[in-house]
């Protein structure tokens, strides 16, 4: 059985491991990143649509759940959902396709959008979507801390890591990125995988489109996938 590490932060990390093990493999949790909510502003006055980035946003949101909640994917648009908001629109993507059904179903003039965000983003969403005519006002909801030490897991006999972040990819090339010319790195994009091409891996791979059923097929599902390479 292949042993599969998850480097995102709990408490999608069980999430991912309920996957995984649907798969036939073993699920390890070694999570490189600890989200931490912040106090901000959850008004929503003179707003027309709310941004979520990631599920962290949607469960560091106390406010109203009556505005439109745009989402970068699927599982942001479930976590939406599973919180009350009636009005939930997936872009099924990444942050440029997140402004791109920003920009196919908003009204610049109908009110400013509010994007509830991390200390972390990848892309430029306020600034595709400034480009388009909206106003984006960004409010810290959470922020994400990289270990100093490496989770044990990660010292143990490994065949595949997981890396849903470009952050938690390099925090384990500057921790060392022990063991990886014997392992399979998996990446949900281009940009997480990019900080491990500093390090040798035996394998490393990108999923075909920025979602986690992507990533899990590109490492567990197909015959080119190491899973199907070791039947």
């Amino acid at each position: 059985m292949l042993r599969v590490a998850i480097t995102r932060a709990a408490p999608e990390n069980a999430r991912t491991a309920e996957r995984v093990r649907a798969y036939g493999a073993e699920p390890i949790l070694a999570p490189l990143l600890t989200i931490t909510p912040c106090t901000y502003d959850t008004g929503t006055k003179a707003a027309q649509a709310l941004l979520f980035t990631s599920s962290n946003g949607v469960r560091a949101f106390s406010g109203a759940r009556e505005l439109p909640a745009l989402t970068v994917g699927d599982a942001t648009a479930e976590a939406a959902r599973a919180a009350g908001f009636a009005d939930v629109r997936s872009a099924g993507g990444d942050v440029a396709n997140l402004a791109a059904l920003a920009s196919a179903t908003l009204n610049p003039t109908s009110g400013k959008l509010i994007h509830i965000a991390g200390d972390h983003v990848a892309g430029d969403l306020s600034g595709q979507l400034s480009a388009a005519g909206f106003t984006v006002e960004r409010r810290l909801a959470y922020i994400s801390v990289a270990a100093e030490v490496l989770p044990p897991a990660l010292l143990q006999p490994l065949d595949i890591v997981l890396f849903h972040s470009a952050r938690a990819a390099e925090t384990f090339v500057r921790l060392g990125a022990p063991n990886s010319a014997t392992l399979t790195a998996a990446c949900l994009s281009p940009q997480v995988a990019e900080p491990l091409r500093h390090a040798p891996w035996r394998q490393l791979i990108v999923a075909p489109a920025p979602r986690e059923e992507a990533l899990l097929d590109a490492a567990l599902g197909g015959p080119d996938s190491p899973a199907g390479a070791s039947a």
